[in-house]
């Protein structure tokens, strides 16, 4: 790829073995990384542009992580789509659209480039900043919560074949069946009057004409489909998953929640 400049200003002249990439927008980002879009680029010292960015990561020649920030939205977008259908693409972002290299990675990797040293940090430099590093998820909290609920939206017909109608609260007004929850769907209400930092609302395809929310806050994820029930994780209630029928207000709250979601463009 070209030459480009960490985050101290000096080149990078060595070529960088890619190993993947992810989208960085209000509509879709790496949820392990934040609860919203913002949170997630000032974690990576980033401003947090509506049109989004393009995290490309790889090795360079002596094998240390780089994570390359691009503007290019549009490239990163069709190279994980041609990938994802097992095809090659040739992704090298132009110089021009390359707004920082950091060192290290954001996210764990299982997978090094080959012909060159195992994955390792890169040299510091004075005035760097630390190399990134992915949260720390072996232990229950909010980091592992968004994985959860990121699990739950993968394998939605397997998790919602699990439940039984006897295990679901039904989100009744003024009915205190689980407090966590109730909390949880006030919480979601008050984004429809005032809406939340860009990507707490995330929406995606999901069978028929039905679309899959993902909705976070303060303590708490919510994955759920606008023609089924929902599910709510907690970060006080380590690896709970509680159900939530849809009763007289589920519907309703999840269609104007859909409708606050950004869409990709």
């Amino acid at each position: 790829m070209p030459t480009t400049e960490n985050t101290d200003g000096e080149q990078l002249s060595d070529q960088l073995f890619i190993l993947t990439a992810v989208l960085l927008t209000p509509a879709q980002f790496p949820s392990v990384l934040g609860d919203d879009y913002p949170e997630v680029c000032a974690g990576l010292g980033l401003e947090p542009y509506a049109e989004g960015y393009g995290l490309v990561l790889g090795q360079d020649g002596t094998g240390a992580r780089w994570t390359v920030v691009t503007e290019d939205v549009s490239l990163v977008a069709c190279a994980i789509a041609a990938w994802d259908c097992g095809m090659e693409y040739d992704l090298s972002p132009g110089e021009d659209g390359i707004v920082v290299a950091l060192p290290g990675w954001p996210l764990a990797l299982a997978v090094s480039a080959p012909g060159v040293p195992q994955p390792h940090d890169p040299e510091p430099q004075e005035s760097d900043r630390a190399p990134l590093a992915p949260p720390d998820a072996t232990d229950w909290g909010p980091a592992q919560r968004r994985l959860g609920a990121d699990e739950i939206a993968l394998q939605w017909a397997t998790w919602r074949s699990q439940v039984e109608d006897e295990e679901i609260t039904f989100a009744e007004p003024g009915e205190e069946r689980h407090q966590g929850v109730r909390r949880v769907l006030a919480q979601a209400r008050g984004y429809l009057a005032d809406p939340p930092p860009p990507g707490r609302v995330r929406s995606s395809f999901a069978a028929g004409e039905a679309r899959t929310l993902r909705v976070d806050g303060p303590g708490w994820s919510m994955v759920a489909r606008t023609d089924d029930l929902a599910f709510v994780l907690l970060d006080d209630e380590p690896g709970q998953v509680h159900p939530v029928g849809r009763g007289p207000e589920l519907p309703g709250l999840l269609a104007s929640l859909d409708g606050l979601a950004p869409r990709p463009t």
